[in-house]
C-alpha cells in the first residue's frame, strides 16, 4: 500500500500526509494526558469542597495546568487555616464565657448571701451585722474588680484600646508607683525598694497604661511573694531598651507553668498562697499592653526569686527608626 502510495502521490505528500499523522497523534495523546490531569484536578476540588482540606491537588505537569494546581492547593491551604482560626476563636470565646461566669458567680453568690442575712435580720448583734457588710463590701469590691479587668481585657483584645502617647521618664514613674503602693505593701507586710543608677529613663508611651502594667505586676508580687517580704524593682537602660524588673522574693513558679503565665485565666497553683486568687487577667493584661508600645515582657523564676522583666524601646531609638 505504501508503494501504491508513493507511485500515486509521489514521495514528499506522502511524507508530509505522514508528519502530519504522526503530529496529530502527538497532538491527541498530549491533549488527552492534559485533559485526563485537568479531570484529575477536577475530581480532587470535588473531595475536598466535601471537607476533606487535608487532601491536596496532585502537582505533575510543568505547565499553566500545574501552576493551576499549586494556586489552588496555596487556597485551599489558606482556606484551612481560616477555619482553623475561627475554630479557635470560637473555642477561646466559649472558654472566656465558661471562666467570666464562674469568677463572677463566686463573689456574687457571697454578696447575695449576706445581703441576704442581714435582710432577714440573721445576724446576733450590731458587730456581726458590721461584720456582714464589711464581707459583702469586699466581695462587691472585687467583682467590681474582676468585671473592670473584663471589660479592659476585652477592649485591648478588640484592638479598640488608644494610646495617649508622650514622654515618660520611668524612674520618675516607679518612684510615683512605689509612693502610692507604700501603704497597701505595709498591710502586706512587706516593702518596696526602687534601683537605678541613672535618674531618667524616657519612653514614648502613654503613662496609664504603664500605670496598669506595674501595678498588675506589683499586684501579682504582693500576692505571691508576701513570704519573701520585699519587691525590688530595678531599672537600667541596656542595648536600646529600657529594662524594668519586678522582682518577688515567695515561693518559686513551677517550670511547667512558666510558659503560660500571661495566657488569659491561668492561674498557677493556690497553694502558693493562702490569699483569694486574682481574676487571671492581670498577667494577659499587662502583657497586651507592653506589646502594644511595642516591647516585650518575659517571666523566670528559682529558688532565689521570681523577676519579670519588660523592654520597652528608648524614645531616643524611636527618634531614630
Amino acid at each position: 500500500m505504501a508503494h501504491s502510495l508513493l507511485r500515486t502521490f509521489g514521495t514528499v505528500p506522502v511524507y508530509v500526509m505522514g508528519s502530519f499523522c504522526f503530529f496529530l497523534l502527538f497532538m491527541v495523546l498530549l491533549n488527552w494526558r492534559r485533559f485526563r490531569y485537568i479531570q484529575e484536578i477536577s475530581e480532587s476540588v470535588e473531595h475536598i469542597a466535601q471537607g476533606n482540606f487535608n487532601d491536596e491537588i496532585p502537582v505533575r505537569q510543568n505547565n499553566e495546568v500545574k501552576l493551576l494546581a499549586e494556586n489552588m492547593n496555596l487556597l485551599v491551604g489558606r482556606l484551612k487555616w481560616s477555619m482553623e482560626e475561627e475554630r479557635k476563636a470560637e473555642r477561646s470565646k466559649n472558654e472566656l464565657v465558661t471562666n467570666v461566669s464562674h469568677d463572677l458567680r463566686t463573689p456574687l453568690t457571697s454578696i447575695i448571701g449576706y445581703l441576704g442575712l442581714i435582710d432577714q435580720d440573721r445576724y446576733r448583734d450590731e458587730i456581726e451585722l458590721r461584720h456582714y457588710v464589711q464581707i459583702a463590701h469586699a466581695k462587691a469590691q472585687r467583682l467590681n474588680s474582676l468585671i473592670n479587668d473584663l471589660f479592659e481585657y476585652t477592649r485591648m483584645s478588640g484592638g479598640n484600646l488608644p494610646l495617649r502617647n508622650t514622654h515618660v521618664n520611668l524612674v520618675e514613674l516607679m518612684n510615683q508607683l512605689l509612693e502610692h503602693y507604700r501603704l497597701p505593701l505595709e498591710e502586706a507586710g512587706m516593702q518596696g525598694h526602687l534601683h537605678t543608677d541613672t535618674g531618667a529613663i524616657r519612653v514614648w508611651a502613654d503613662p496609664d497604661k504603664l500605670v496598669r502594667i506595674f501595678e498588675n505586676l506589683l499586684a501579682n508580687a504582693m500576692t505571691y511573694g508576701r513570704d519573701g517580704g520585699k519587691v525590688d524593682i530595678r531599672l537600667r537602660v541596656e542595648a536600646g531598651h529600657a529594662v524594668s524588673e519586678v522582682i518577688n522574693y515567695g515561693e518559686p513558679i513551677p517550670a511547667g507553668d512558666l510558659p503560660y503565665l500571661f495566657d488569659r485565666f491561668y492561674r498557677v497553683d493556690k497553694s502558693r498562697t493562702g490569699n483569694e486568687r486574682g481574676s487571671g487577667l492581670g498577667l494577659a493584661i499587662a502583657k497586651g499592653l507592653v506589646e502594644k508600645h511595642g516591647g516585650s515582657i518575659r517571666a523566670a523564676s528559682d529558688d532565689r526569686c521570681t523577676l519579670f522583666e519588660v523592654r520597652f524601646p528608648l524614645m531616643s531609638e524611636i527618634r531614630r527608626e
